[in-house]
């Protein structure tokens, strides 16, 4: 059992803490400090605003996206308020994680997070104290617990994904074509360079919403870390798994934008809409990874629904609300 003074103030401020989890190798290059390490952030309970659909026996672990860190103190307090207790983890080599050294976001597999998604939990002791554990994760974070669900069943009540990545911007058959190509390179050349495909435009959506973090270099990039054959193989065998069918063994509610825009030059429509994925896909690919999945898609959300502006945010938070009142409460 974790002692409270492992835990220390956050950078997020006031009611918010963090502590490190140690990790074993994986194998993949690091730094010369040892083995990477993941960092767990929690927010500190305040007494509940909201009675109705109280939330009092709910544990929540956020997973955010690529390129991405924990700093969503709102979307924290909207559990808090309503008396879950709120965790995020910093996945190995991302955020509060990332070390001198270490290829930014890097991994060969997504299962090599369920060392710290079991050792996050560990922490949490929510199977101890007869809690439930709500899964909520943002892109890349949604696709590694969707497969974290569906090799656990049972371990969730409740998974909440915010625009997971769960299909190829190129779609199946496109998904289909590169697989073998990627997956060649990424034998010899795991670490390879990719060609840069962020152009910087959902940064400049969110900083034109105003809802853009101010991040610590190198945590948040404009333009997105760069990309490497050893990842994004483990990142389309992911897609390919959801893709012949998954069961996370709980209900899911999946948020999306009602609709996407291209990615390659800048549009006002970056603003209101996912620039990032196509959401159609990604809706068609949520039907595969459950047997009960909600699927609400919201006007003017962009990716990462809860960075919207404020009248789509207020859908978004108003579905979760509606569906942990009736899976979990």
């Amino acid at each position: 059992m974790v002692r409270e003074e492992e835990w220390v103030a956050d950078l997020l401020g006031a009611g918010f803490e963090r502590r490190p989890l140690a990790l074993s190798s994986d194998g993949a290059p690091g730094s010369s400090d040892g083995p990477p390490c993941a960092m767990l952030v929690r927010s500190l309970p305040s007494a509940p605003t909201r009675i109705w659909g109280s939330l009092r026996n709910v544990d929540v672990l956020y997973v955010h996206g690529w390129s991405d860190y924990f700093f969503q103190s709102g979307l924290a307090e909207l559990f808090t308020s309503r008396g879950a207790r709120f965790f995020a983890l910093d996945l190995r080599r991302y955020g509060r994680s990332l070390r001198a050294g270490e290829p930014p976001g890097y991994t060969a597999s997504l299962e090599v997070y369920d060392e710290e998604i079991e050792a996050a939990l560990e922490v949490m002791a929510t199977a101890d104290t007869g809690r439930r554990l709500v899964l909520l994760g943002h892109s890349t974070g949604g696709l590694t617990l969707t497969l974290w669900a569906a090799r656990h069943p049972g371990r969730a009540a409740a998974l909440v994904l915010n625009s997971p990545w769960l299909e190829l911007q190129l779609g199946p058959l496109g998904r289909q074509a590169v697989a073998p190509l990627v997956g060649a390179r990424a034998r010899w050349d795991p670490l390879g360079a990719h060609p840069v495909v962020d152009l910087g435009y959902y940064t400049r959506a969110q900083r034109e919403i105003g809802t853009l973090p101010q991040a610590p270099d190198g945590w948040r990039p404009e333009r997105g870390f760069p990309t490497h054959p050893g990842w994004l193989a483990a990142v389309i065998a992911g897609h390919a798994r959801v893709a012949a069918g998954v069961d996370v063994g709980c209900p899911a509610l999946v948020l999306l934008s009602s609709r996407s825009v291209s990615p390659l030059r800048w549009d006002d429509a970056m603003t209101a809409a996912d620039s990032v994925l196509v959401v159609d896909d990604i809706a068609r690919a949520a039907t595969r990874i459950g047997e009960l999945v909600t699927i609400a898609r919201i006007d003017d959300a962009i990716h990462d629904v809860f960075l919207s502006r404020e009248s789509a945010r207020r859908v978004a938070e108003a579905h979760v609300e509606h569906f942990l009142h009736a899976v979990v409460r």
